[in-house]
């Protein structure tokens, strides 16, 4: 019998929405010290009850704690982690490579439509499996090699969380006068992400249903106060190029599908019952929308920079930062009062980004699922702050060289965990034995997953059009890498079957088992020997 079916059978569904406080998964377990941590350890257990701190961490939730109904906070999850100025800072690449307004808007909108996809369909196997995304992994990955896709994870994650600090901390010291370093308003943005971070689902939803609407406010201001401005757009000296498109486009899919890689930490709680189209639908609006929207304003504010001297001298001190405090000099006291609003905005993506950052540093190596979640929300933040402050130093090239590769490895990794749902299980909930999450026995090796993921990379690095390296294919066509990414690795897994089988106990001779479905005979592939 699976986990879900002896939750379904051993306890009452809550309907409430809320968890049961009697439940002896919801509390930390008995410190076994004393002074001071005893007291912090007994704090948090009384924080659990109440649902104030999450202490689950990487176990697939059971069924009679995937109670939560509120199905709209998924939409104001990705709206709120989107309402700021990180795709402002995205968008603003767009003519940085030689794209006018109109072309980086055609390539914001059409790619984000596709690439969106992902994130809002991975979104949706949250409530169905009780899983984590990197846990869901596993099934392809196996025990120990899903290691290297979670490290990957962590690096690319961790890098978005740069970034937001050091776009927070910028926009905090733009509106000093030279009384706030950039150094400072990093560590603040970076200490007030941790504390939402480490309380874990509840909270993080809870902030990210209301932060978003000063957010709004803020960001209609300051278009409103320089529209006269983004009226006078630089034209650029060439037309545009297949090359130029194409790699604008990678930059975007960079952005959105990275999200997919975490898109189910969100859901989990949400009832098996919750509509999968609505939770598709929520999700894929919610993180489309604002996206779009402000990707294509970000464009319109760096081909706008030249024409205002204001504006480019707020670009030169403190890049974007310096430019949304120009644009809201107008509107005096209230506008510098905004520029701190528009900068705490980025709390939100910061806070959930780091959350499942938590989760996947405790599926890095086995030892470290002992260590509670909400720790590791502490140790991010003593990582992001100097990692930030060197960024800083020289932000967009540091941008650029981050985005220029995360893209490439998330497309590859979604491919193979695509093909194990659909050509191994037929698209099935049930084909996983959620039992198995953690017994490396019971799950597949790897190797097939890891051999479709690297092997891609034959055709994805000859396909790369960066700043550091050029491949042949893309001196030609522009950089289709993530697309190849997707494509190739996804047809490898299909094709490399036989190496999914792992080892289970058994008699003397040991049993080969492929723990999986046969996509064209639709039953489990098993042999003895």
């Amino acid at each position: 019998m699976s986990l879900q079916e002896k939750d379904a059978v051993g306890g009452d569904v809550e309907k409430t929405g809320r968890r049961e406080m009697d439940s002896p998964t919801n509390v930390s377990p008995p410190p076994t010290t004393t002074g001071r941590w005893t007291r912090s350890a007994a704090l948090l257990a009384r924080a659990a009850a109440f649902g104030r701190v999450e202490v689950k961490g990487i176990a697939p939730i059971p069924v009679k704690e995937r109670t939560v109904q509120e199905t709209v906070n998924i939409f104001t999850l990705w709206w709120c982690m989107n309402t700021n100025t990180l795709p402002i800072t995205f968008g603003m690449l767009g003519p940085a490579i030689g794209l006018s307004l109109r072309d980086s808007s055609l390539v914001i909108l059409f790619f984000s439509l596709l690439t969106t996809l992902l994130p809002a369909y991975l979104s949706t196997w949250g409530p169905k499996l009780g899983m984590r995304q990197m846990i869901q992994a596993r099934f392809s990955f196996g025990r120990y090699l899903v290691s290297i896709p979670v490290l990957l994870n962590l690096a690319t994650l961790t890098g978005f969380c740069v970034i937001m600090a050091v776009i927070g901390g910028q926009g905090l010291a733009a509106i000093a006068a030279g009384n706030l370093s950039v150094n400072v308003g990093i560590v603040i943005i970076a200490l007030l992400a941790m504390l939402i971070s480490f309380c874990g689902f509840r909270v993080l939803h809870t902030y990210e249903r209301y932060a978003w609407i000063p957010a709004l406010v803020a960001l209609v201001v300051a278009v409103g106060c320089g529209g006269a401005s983004l009226r006078s757009q630089a034209v650029p000296e060439a037309p545009p190029t297949a090359r130029g498109v194409l790699t604008f486009g990678m930059l975007i899919a960079s952005y959105m599908i990275p999200w997919a890689c975490l898109a189910s930490d969100f859901t989990t709680y949400l009832s098996p019952a919750t509509s999968p189209a609505k939770i598709f639908w929520y999700s894929y609006l919610g993180l489309l929308v604002p996206s779009v929207t402000l990707m294509v304003l970000g464009a319109a504010i760096a081909g706008a920079i030249p024409s205002s001297p204001s504006w480019s001298a707020g670009y030169d001190s403190y890049l974007v930062g310096g430019v949304l405090a120009a644009m809201l000099e107008p509107a005096g006291g209230f506008g510098k009062f905004l520029v701190v609003v528009l900068s705490f905005t980025l709390l939100g993506n910061m806070a959930a980004t780091s959350y499942s950052v938590t989760l996947n540093l405790q599926m890095l190596i086995p030892i470290l699922f002992r260590v509670p979640r909400y720790v590791f929300a502490v140790v991010i933040a003593a990582i992001i702050i100097p990692v930030s402050i060197r960024a800083a130093v020289d932000f967009f090239a540091s941008l650029e060289n981050f985005i220029g590769l995360i893209g490439y490895w998330s497309s590859a990794f979604l491919g193979v965990v695509l093909a194990e749902h659909w050509w191994f299980r037929g698209g099935d909930y049930e084909r996983y034995d959620v039992d198995a999450w953690n017994t490396a026995r019971l799950l597949p090796w790897g190797v097939a997953a890891m051999a479709a993921g690297v092997g891609s990379f034959g055709l994805v690095v000859p396909s790369m059009d960066q700043a550091w390296f050029v491949g042949p294919i893309a001196e030609r066509t522009g950089d289709i890498g993530f697309e190849l990414a997707f494509v190739v690795a996804g047809g490898c897994m299909c094709r490399f079957g036989i190496l999914r089988r792992g080892w289970r106990g058994g008699d003397v001779m040991g049993e080969v088992s492929c723990l999986g479905w046969d996509g064209e005979r639709g039953e489990r592939l098993k042999t003895s020997r």
